[in-house]
């Protein structure tokens, strides 16, 4: 599985800088040949994703570290972390963006009214964003890596602000040029937008938050399914580690049974869970009497 994941998250920010590098190129010549800021700010955009390909991959890496002594549970968190480190940086991309966009909109005699080839460019840029951004994101879902698909969410805002400066270049040229950095500015909103999305779905991924309803459904019929003697899983936790959960969760064992048959109980469910549910990697399983009832929120049993 690591391999796999190695192999497609190596593939994964390969397309996005190539394809990057390729764009920001012609964004930012084609922007200063026709006289267009918001393909400038759009050249400074995919100038971002080269970067944030490159964190994604950097924390995809080191999530991929095995355990050791020091991080029993893995590297995994990495991933999230660098999730936000993505959001940070897009954060002063689009300050960038934005503050220059507002000063020529403040200036508007330093203004002039791009030529079509920005307007062509804008459509080839629309054209490649949305074949790279689903071919990243798809990766990511496939090997199940927050940082991997947080980069190509970040690469498919490139979509939107492509067409935005489609509609500028053709506004601007039939007598309102404002429009071109008021476009810039939209693309640093854009911006701004994608690094909220992304560092709230890695906080969340850092702190916890509750799994869907259907995951652990999912979970508790494996448990119930592992073995005969393992009855009414309950008490389930998740916590996500980056690409991966860990489980904890308790099963009802007939009383009567040795340590020795409950042990083995325990394993069996254990197993499962995690040849079951790929995104599982580490379960812990706690054997509850069966008909004893309780309060889980007490240390010990009364």
């Amino acid at each position: 599985m690591d391999d796999f994941r190695t192999k497609y998250g190596k593939q994964a920010v390969i397309i996005g800088i190539t394809a990057n590098c390729f764009l920001t190129f012609f964004n930012i010549l084609v922007g200063i040949m026709s006289g267009s800021y918001a393909l400038i700010s759009e050249g400074g955009h995919t100038l971002s994703d080269i970067a944030t390909s490159i964190i994604a991959y950097i924390g995809f890496r080191v999530g991929q570290k095995p355990a050791d002594k020091e991080h029993p549970l893995g590297h995994g968190r990495a991933e999230a972390i660098s999730g936000l480190v993505i959001m940070l940086f897009l954060g002063m991309v689009a300050y960038e963006i934005m503050s220059g966009a507002i000063e020529k909109i403040l200036n508007p005699s330093i203004i002039t009214a791009p030529d079509f080839y920005a307007a062509a460019m804008a459509l080839f840029g629309i054209f490649i964003n949305y074949i790279i951004s689903e071919h990243i994101i798809k990766i990511g879902k496939k090997i199940n890596s927050p940082a991997v698909v947080a980069d190509g969410q970040h690469q498919k805002t490139d979509i939107y602000s492509s067409v935005a400066i489609l509609i500028g270049v053709i506004v601007s040229n039939l007598g309102y040029p404002i429009l071109d950095p008021i476009i810039g500015l939209f693309i640093g909103f854009l911006i701004l937008k994608t690094a909220y999305g992304i560092g709230k779905e890695n906080i969340d991924n850092i702190m916890g938050k509750l799994p869907s309803e259907e995951f652990v459904n999912e979970i508790k019929e494996v448990a119930n399914i592992s073995s005969p003697d393992a009855n009414n899983a309950h008490n389930i936790k998740v916590d996500y580690l980056g690409s991966y959960a860990t489980v904890t969760l308790h099963i009802e064992i007939n009383g009567n049974k040795t340590l020795n048959e409950t042990h083995k109980i325990v394993h069996t469910v254990q197993n499962n869970i995690i040849n079951e549910i790929p995104e599982i990697k580490y379960v812990t399983v706690h054997a509850c009497p069966a008909g004893l009832n309780y309060n889980h929120d007490q240390e010990i049993d009364e």
